[in-house]
C-alpha cells in the first residue's frame, strides 16, 4: 500500500455545542473522528502545530474550522499536520 495525501478543511463547529469548559478538548474529538472517517487509519499522530492551532485561543474559543493534511503510510498510520501556508 503507498502513502496517501490529502487535504481537508475539517469543520470543528460541533465543539461550540459542548460546556465552554470542554470546547477544545470537544473539537480535538471532532478531528480525530474526521480522521477515522475519512483515512481509515490503525493509528492517528497529531502534529503539535494542529494541537497549538486548537488551543491557541484558549479552551473556550477553539476555531470553526482548521484546514490540515492528513498523510497516510504504507502501514496504515495517519500523520495530521498542518496544510501548506496555514498557521
Amino acid at each position: 500500500m503507498s502513502e496517501l495525501e490529502r487535504v481537508y478543511t475539517v469543520p470543528l463547529g460541533r465543539a461550540w455545542n459542548a460546556q465552554g469548559y470542554r470546547r477544545s478538548e470537544k473539537a480535538m474529538t471532532l478531528l480525530k473522528e474526521f480522521t477515522k472517517r475519512h483515512m481509515k487509519p490503525t493509528e492517528i499522530v497529531i502534529d503539535t502545530a494542529v494541537n497549538e492551532a486548537i488551543w491557541a485561543r484558549g479552551i473556550y474559543k477553539p476555531p470553526r474550522k482548521i484546514r490540515v493534511k492528513m498523510t497516510r503510510d504504507g502501514e496504515g498510520v495517519v500523520t495530521v499536520t498542518m496544510a501548506e501556508g496555514e498557521g
